[in-house]
């Protein structure tokens, strides 16, 4: 099983250098002596032949991971899917892709521009799923991308990388509301995301989640008269999970459509 920990080991890397650092202060916010539980990961990604859903799932695949659930976001254009491990030590993982089909034509010729020069042979190694962008972009194509899709200038900006990644309440000892936690942000100077309320979910289906918003982090585009230039944009964000038990007694898995499609709205503006 040393794949699954090594991967997530530069995941983990990735996200708290690239697209979340603050992630690194509040998990020592909420470490209680022992190593949190990691609840799930989420990824994002275009649905195209190239770069979708399915490209970055087999590489979870290949290490056991299984699918379970799948979603629909009608108004975003998204598809996903989660994954989950036969041992529940290992996190669920959250994989989305923007329908591009569903999209204006000129945010399909957009991403086909970016994905033109992208090596499909270096998406068979999973060291892609860590490694950011696999191609070159300026700020006015990225606010192009945003003005339709706050989520397909995330990916055109980023590439690929987990954009959050989740703490599990249910295991935690001392702390283990998600108003608390929430609280606990507050205090911090750590802002909430609210849309659809502090917490998403409820005990009656079995799942509450919260997450701060996004990092703002640097970025650099492309700019053919000036070079690479560095813009502070959105980055990746951390969420919190509490999950209740079903009627038979084991914890609830899945996610619930309703609050994922408030969870997506932590890296907006």
């Amino acid at each position: 099983m040393n794949g699954i920990n090594a991967l997530f080991d530069e995941l983990w890397k990735d996200y708290t250098q690239r697209l979340c650092p603050s992630a690194l202060k509040i998990h020592d916010m909420l470490y209680e002596g022992r190593p949190l539980i990691n609840d799930h990961i989420a990824l994002r990604t275009f649905g195209h032949e190239k770069t979708g859903l399915l490209r970055l799932a087999a590489h979870f695949i290949a290490l056991g991971y299984v699918q379970k659930g799948e979603y629909h976001f009608k108004a975003k254009k998204l598809y996903a899917c989660h994954f989950e491990h036969p041992d529940s030590n290992y996190p669920k993982v959250f994989i989305s892709e923007l329908l591009l089909k569903r999209c204006s034509s000129q945010l399909q010729d957009t991403v086909e521009d970016l994905l033109e020069k992208v090596d499909v042979s270096l998406l068979e190694e999973p060291a892609f799923l860590y490694n950011g962008r696999m191609w070159d972009i300026d700020f006015n194509t990225y606010q192009l991308l945003a003005n339709e899709s706050e989520y397909a200038a995330w990916v055109g900006a980023h590439g690929f990388g987990a954009n959050h990644f989740t703490i599990s309440l249910s295991h935690l000892n001392n702390i283990n509301e998600i108003k608390d936690v929430n609280s606990i942000l507050s205090q911090a100077g750590f802002s909430v995301n609210t849309s659809g309320g502090d917490i998403k979910g409820s005990p009656d289906v079995y799942l509450e989640q919260s997450s701060t918003k996004a990092d703002t982090v640097p970025v650099l585009f492309n700019d053919n008269a000036r070079g690479n230039i560095q813009r502070m944009i959105s980055g990746g964000f951390y969420e919190f999970a509490k999950r209740y038990p079903l009627p038979t007694g084991y914890l609830f898995q899945g996610f619930i459509e309703a609050s994922a499609d408030k969870i997506f709205e932590s890296t907006n503006k």
